[in-house]
């Protein structure tokens, strides 16, 4: 090959190995450029945190709770009675007349009022199903008109009076009696509170004047022509029931019993005493669950009243610390709740005393 030919084919060979050099080069220059930014990112190039956009609260304003359904009972004559019931709440009016508790008077069929009837089947022998049955109807009457009516008086308003939230607050007290109009007049009437508003709907019951007349159920129960020869409390169904000496049922009420199974007695018991409108004792060893009870450590004299923790009457049994007694809430009756004794409703424990006498037998059965 002729030397200049040579020549020039190694220049060009020189230069292809010095592109490719800087070729090679300028890559890693690239990628060394984009690794630095990748770690050092201009200012303008950072992301800006988000911030969340404001969202509007609207304040909830507070529902205030429904008013119960008015309850409307047709104006009914004297002249018009006696008839068979029509409904569950003539039912449980006429019951109430005859010593047969439903438990307060709610106009709703549940089981304190079925076992009402039942035992008013048991004593006119029909089936025992405790269903307002047709053969129930016929039978169970309304002598005279379902409603009377109830004037609020000064002496019903100067009563009231707030109930301590401890039990030393209520030993300090100088009764506990209600605590409002709607709870006066519904005991009275042996009444659920709802249901003395359903009757009463057009009443403030935050300002009940003097000589506010309010309707109530006409539900009293007869003078008792005697005492009662025993009675029998049925902790399983949750009731009570006193019979004459000739096994004719006098009584019968729900009533609640011990929550826990070892305190509640079976078998023959005896009244011991009768106490109507009674204080109270607190001892704080019967209440071990109550912090409080242990933190006063010593007992208190609670003084009388419906809101008394034994309610308007106290009948104690021969078992020390046992007892029949009326309470605050009767709308608790018929629950598995107490420490032991048998809680009725005050107007039931306030009957009962009239019943009973010191020895009469008591039997409780499973």
């Amino acid at each position: 090959m002729p030397i200049l030919q040579k020549v020039s084919a190694q220049r060009r060979n020189r230069a292809g190995d010095l592109l490719a050099v800087l070729l090679l080069l300028a890559i890693l220059a690239g990628l060394g450029w984009l690794w630095w930014h990748e770690k050092h990112p201009p200012k303008t190039a950072r992301a800006r945190p988000v911030i969340p956009a404001k969202v509007a609260v609207q304040a909830v304003q507070p529902v205030a709770p429904a008013k119960p359904k008015p309850l409307v009972v047709a104006a009914q004559a004297p002249a018009d009675f006696p008839r068979p019931v029509r409904d569950v709440f003539e039912a449980q009016v006429a019951l109430m007349r005859r010593a047969i508790s439903p438990g307060s008077l709610d106009a709703a069929i549940g089981s304190q009022t079925r076992a009402a009837l039942a035992a008013f089947q048991r004593v006119q022998k029909l089936s025992g199903s405790g269903l307002l049955d047709t053969n129930t109807r016929a039978v169970l009457t309304l002598d005279a008109p379902l409603l009377t009516t109830y004037t609020v008086t000064s002496n019903d308003l100067e009563r009231l009076q707030p109930i301590g939230k401890t039990w030393l607050e209520k030993s300090q007290q100088s009764a506990l009696d209600y605590e409002t109009i709607r709870e006066l007049v519904a005991e009275h009437a042996h009444a659920h509170p709802l249901l003395i508003e359903k009757l009463n709907p057009g009443v403030n019951w935050t300002n009940v004047a003097v000589g506010t007349v309010l309707k109530v159920p006409e539900s009293e129960y007869p003078e008792p022509a005697d005492k009662a020869a025993f009675v029998v409390i049925h902790l399983a169904a949750k009731n009570l029931e006193a019979f004459d000496a000739a096994t004719n049922l006098i009584l019968h009420c729900p009533c609640s019993i011990a929550a826990k199974v070892e305190k509640r007695p079976v078998g023959e018991l005896h009244v011991a005493v009768i106490a109507p409108n009674p204080n109270y004792t607190f001892d704080p060893e019967v209440f071990p669950e109550s912090p409080e009870a242990q933190a006063i450590g010593h007992k208190l004299i609670l003084p009388p009243g419906p809101n008394n923790p034994v309610g308007l009457a106290w009948i104690g049994l021969d078992k020390p610390g046992y007892g029949m007694h009326g309470t605050p809430g009767p709308e608790q009756v018929g629950r598995t709740e107490s420490h032991g004794c048998f809680r009725l409703a005050n107007w039931d424990a306030t009957y009962l005393v009239k019943l009973v006498w010191i020895g009469m037998p008591v039997e409780v059965v499973p």
